[in-house]
């Protein structure tokens, strides 16, 4: 199977050949062009990269929910200290999480 870009709107379609009419922006199957196999692993690699992320990025919610679980729950000063330092480092590396995600987007790593 090959991957196919679309030179108007950059989908990257996935077949034995272009569509006929891009699904994205509907296009003509001569504005797709077939992407180079280096290009090609380099997308995979992306995918692969960007899916740990978002995974990643799940975990941080949950983090983040328990964490406020343990501020709403008060028990002593130095739980609730820690609860704080577990939450904020969450929201921290989702916000990194995300600035990555989209910079991949903005190099077309995301494919």
């Amino acid at each position: 199977m090959s991957m196919w870009r679309c030179s108007v709107c950059g989908l990257i379609y996935e077949g034995e050949e272009a569509p006929d009419v891009c699904p994205k922006c509907g296009a003509g199957k001569d504005k797709f062009e077939k992407v180079a196999e280096d290009k090609e692993t380099l997308i995979n690699r992306s995918r692969f990269s960007n899916g740990l992320h978002m995974e990643l990025y799940g975990m941080m919610t949950k983090i983040v929910e328990l964490a406020q679980k343990g501020i709403d729950d008060n028990l002593d000063p130095a739980c609730v200290k820690i609860f704080n330092e577990e939450k904020e480092a969450a929201l921290m590396f989702q916000r990194k999480i995300m600035a990555e995600l989209q910079t991949h987007m903005n190099k077309s790593k995301w494919g």
